[in-house]
């Protein structure tokens, strides 16, 4: 690990960053879900759907949903029978997924705090691993995907869907300046916190393009590493198996 990292365009240790992070979802835990909706247009709810549908999850598989936070991937997984630890390391974000499983009466959900980067989860342990728009906020990811490989039994799947720049001409100048000049506003409106929102996007910006991803993937020994884009790349789902 390098002795300084990145916390949007800002230098900090790594310590720093992964403190910083934690106040950012800390700050935006309540209005999380509602932030997503305005700023995709509610399209978050589509491309979840699109995910959870590459997964396929089967009844009483087990399967770690990491930053998974609020719930929202998690539920549609849990409601085909498989039996999901939504695993965060902000504590905030995992109490506002329990109050909105209560409320949903959803069973075969565990909630536990973990740092992707070292999980205290035994080797062989999952059917599959998810983790949607949460690794760029990771402070060493190579570390977060090496744990997602060790936790994973033989034959275990790896899934994650991210954000990063989109290639196609046109779109992506006007994403770039929606998300500077529109989210951070919207930020501000709704939780009060405009800063976190430009950090969120900031973080999209300095995020691995898909095939630089995939690779990474690839690298960390997972096989069959692929990479689905959406938008020109905007939104990615990335998968990879163990063997």
């Amino acid at each position: 690990m390098t002795d300084q990292v990145n916390f949007g365009d800002e230098l900090v240790s790594p310590e720093e960053k992964t403190r910083r992070v934690g106040a950012v979802f800390s700050s935006v835990a309540r209005r999380y879900d509602l932030m997503n909706d305005l700023m995709s247009g509610g399209l978050h709810r589509l491309w979840k759907d699109r995910f959870v549908a590459r997964v396929k999850p089967r009844a009483a598989e087990e399967i770690l949903d990491m930053a998974g936070g609020t719930g929202d991937v998690a539920f549609r997984m849990a409601r085909r029978g498989a039996r999901v630890t939504v695993a965060d390391i902000n504590a905030d974000m995992l109490e506002i997924g329990k109050e909105r499983a209560q409320r949903r009466a959803l069973s075969g959900l565990a909630w536990k705090v973990q740092n992707a980067e070292k999980l205290s989860f035994a080797g062989s342990t999952f059917d599959a691993y998810t983790i949607v728009f949460g690794i760029r906020n990771v402070t060493d990811i190579p570390a977060a995907l090496r744990e997602a490989h060790r936790v994973l039994k033989r034959g275990g799947r790896f899934y994650c869907m991210e954000f990063s720049s989109s290639e196609w001409p046109g779109f992506s100048n006007l994403y770039e300046a929606y998300a500077s000049n529109v989210i951070p506003k919207i930020g501000k409106v709704v939780t009060d916190d405009e800063d976190s929102y430009r950090y969120l996007i900031e973080s999209i910006r300095r995020f691995p393009k898909p095939d630089a991803f995939k690779a990474m993937i690839a690298e960390t020994g997972f096989v069959r590493a692929s990479a689905e884009t959406m938008l020109g790349g905007l939104v990615t789902i990335y998968s990879g198996w163990k063997i």
